[in-house]
């Protein structure tokens, strides 16, 4: 029988499952994800009139719709607008929810319970029923105050920022509860500040959370349509909405832009992927902290 101390290994998965089963759990798993994605690049390399006909083969490659799509849309501006926008709202978000975590996950106070429940509870609010608050604060401060604010980057920057900000402060609190407080007494006992031993003990240890939760927060911003329709201009658009006007362009024409369509599919879905690819170990690492004890 296998102990808590000595962990899991292949045999004892097997045992859940029969070695059949499992495999062909793992197939249909490879299947689901690697089909539709599989489609996708293929149809990014086939001629638009092709596409349109159906004929869909290895054999009518043509890499142009990767050259064309940018003609056809500001997808360019779009990419790079949703890079500023969703990063600056990501790190933001990182650096304030991780000063926020620290006296959270260190002190006792009243009400810390119920701070900590509310952050939990923005995030079962539906991002529709915040839209109209949202706009109508913002155009108020526009009109009172004088400033443009509605087309902006740092209106939708706040914004995504009230949808990551509360995310990133419960992952590094969850984090910063498994560092022990030893550490920082250490240090404390060296002659660091509590502010030292926070940026130079706490903080570099809770590197795999800050990933985890810059991810995450970058997300909210990447794959947001809603709020990029309404809060920005033509100036500010994000990719999203780009891939919109690409969409209902793609429509409208003589023949369906079926193959640029799915080239621009790749490439706004190419940033994501790299990153994800950079920072897995340490997303699996801020992931799994403090599953086991």
């Amino acid at each position: 029988m296998v102990t808590r101390s000595q962990g899991w290994t292949s045999s004892d998965v097997d045992r859940l499952l029969p070695v059949w089963a499992s495999r062909a759990v793992a197939v249909l798993c490879a299947v689901a994800v690697v089909v539709p994605v599989g489609y996708m690049l293929l149809l990014s390399v086939t001629p638009d009139a092709n596409v349109a006909l159906g004929d869909v083969s290895l054999w009518n490659l043509d890499f142009g719709n990767y050259l064309t799509m940018w003609s056809q849309a500001p997808l360019a501006s779009g990419l790079l607008n949703t890079l500023i926008i969703s990063g600056l709202a990501a790190l933001v978000s990182v650096v304030l929810g991780s000063l926020a975590a620290y006296p959270l996950a260190r002190y006792g106070f009243r009400g810390q319970k119920g701070f900590l429940y509310s952050l939990l509870a923005t995030q079962t609010v539906p991002g529709a029923t915040l839209l109209l608050p949202i706009f109508v604060v913002f155009s108020w401060l526009q009109t009172f105050l004088g400033i443009t604010f509605i087309g902006s980057y740092y209106t939708i920057i706040l914004t995504y920022m009230t949808f990551g900000l509360p995310l990133s402060t419960w992952l590094m609190v969850t984090y910063m509860r498994t560092i022990p407080k030893e550490l920082e007494e250490a240090a404390l006992v060296d002659g660091c500040t509590r502010t030292g031993a926070l940026f130079r003990v706490v903080l570099p240890i809770a590197v795999p959370a800050m990933v985890v939760a810059f991810v995450f927060a970058f997300l909210v911003g990447w794959n947001d349509v809603l709020f990029a329709s309404v809060l920005t201009r033509s100036g500010t658009q994000t990719l999203a909405i780009a891939m919109d006007q690409f969409a209902n362009t793609s429509a409208g024409s003589g023949i369906p832009l079926y193959g640029q369509l799915m080239a621009a599919g790749v490439v706004s879905s190419l940033p994501v992927v790299v990153l994800y690819l950079l920072f897995q170990r340490r997303m699996v690492e801020g992931l799994s902290a403090g599953a086991v004890k």
